[in-house]
């Protein structure tokens, strides 16, 4: 791990926790002070906690002004190619109509290039993004990963556990018919139901009306859930209970869908992180983000990756526009 490597997540109270590198990988979150949680999509593996030589306790406008000079990034788009996404939508609905599957979430991939390392570029613009986006990275000057995600995965402070459904997606423009939109409706209703089912055994629950969200340019469906824990719940069996939601995975989540989905990711050139918890324990205190709507860099290639929730009423064009509206929302975060 490299000694020039940062880590950050904005936290929902507005201060940000910042670790600097070297960062030593642990198999358990330490009793007492900062780790970061970082893993695959996919996989559980066997050191997901990474303490930071140093860290800070900033606020976000403190963040923010430490990076601002930065210079964004020149980066040169390439197109992504529908064909293989529409192979990808087929085989999808070929499987939901035989019973295989309600709902998955296949992800597009679009490729750049930059002339120098863009990571203090990508760095500031994620750093000027302000709730209910929440930034995060983790990043180094060869390679990394940062973003301002809108999806929570979960907080967990004492007894007291808070996560959200957010599903449904249309640009602003047209969020009087979105609202009453049966599909998005649709979709939404399997992530929320989905997660009230895991966690309704853990204590008493609380789901809030389903609300819209608007976003910049897109409005999604968000729906707020919180836990009142009966007995104390460790922070891992949490992430394994709740990792994915059908917001990113599917519906029902079996390892033969899982695998189908790891196949699709894969043929669509998805990062490993893309849709991962990513998240920061600070003193028995711990808080999860999805890692969406964010940019991934190795050496001078760029990927932007963006998803869309298939049920058995998407349409192919629809989800088309929806994926290329989540990548232009996060081109836009670069000015």
């Amino acid at each position: 791990m490299t000694a020039d490597r940062k880590a950050w997540l904005a936290r929902r109270d507005g201060t940000v926790i910042l670790g600097h590198g070297p960062f030593a990988a642990v198999a358990q979150a330490p009793s007492e002070g900062v780790a970061f949680y970082k893993r695959d999509f996919f996989s559980c593996e066997e050191f997901p906690w990474h303490i930071p030589a140093a860290y800070e306790v900033i606020s976000a406008e403190s963040f923010r002004n430490s990076v601002e000079d930065a210079h964004r990034p020149l980066i040169a788009w390439e197109a992504p190619d529908a064909m293989p996404f529409s192979c990808v939508f087929q085989e999808i609905m070929t499987r939901i109509r035989q019973g295989m599957i309600e709902k998955t979430v296949p992800v597009v991939t679009e490729h750049g290039h930059v002339s120098h390392s863009p990571a203090a570029g990508i760095m500031a613009a994620m750093a000027r993004q302000q709730a209910p986006l929440q930034s995060y990275g983790w990043v180094s000057d060869t390679d990394g990963f940062a973003g301002a995600t809108p999806e929570l995965l979960f907080s967990l402070d004492g007894s007291r556990l808070e996560t959200m459904a957010l599903a449904g997606t249309a640009r602003l423009e047209d969020e009087d018919v979105f609202a009453v939109d049966e599909k998005e409706i649709r979709e939404h209703e399997y992530v929320a139901q989905t997660l009230v089912s895991k966690l309704l055994d853990l204590g008493v629950l609380r789901r809030r009306e389903r609300e819209v969200l608007r976003l910049g340019s897109i409005v999604h469906f968000h729906t707020g859930i919180t836990l009142d824990l009966a007995n104390p719940q460790d922070t891992g069996s949490l992430l394994r209970r709740l990792h994915p939601t059908p917001a990113l995975g599917p519906l029902p989540r079996t390892d033969q869908t899982m695998s189908a989905l790891s196949g699709w990711r894969s043929q669509l050139g998805c990062p490993a992180e893309f849709g991962a918890p990513f998240g920061v324990w600070e003193n028995g205190r711990f808080e999860s983000i999805v890692a969406i709507r964010g940019l991934w860099w190795q050496g001078n290639k760029i990927s932007l990756p963006a998803g869309c929730g298939i049920i058995e009423a998407s349409r192919l064009v629809n989800e088309w526009r929806e994926i290329r509206l989540k990548r232009d929302a996060v081109k836009g975060f670069l000015g």
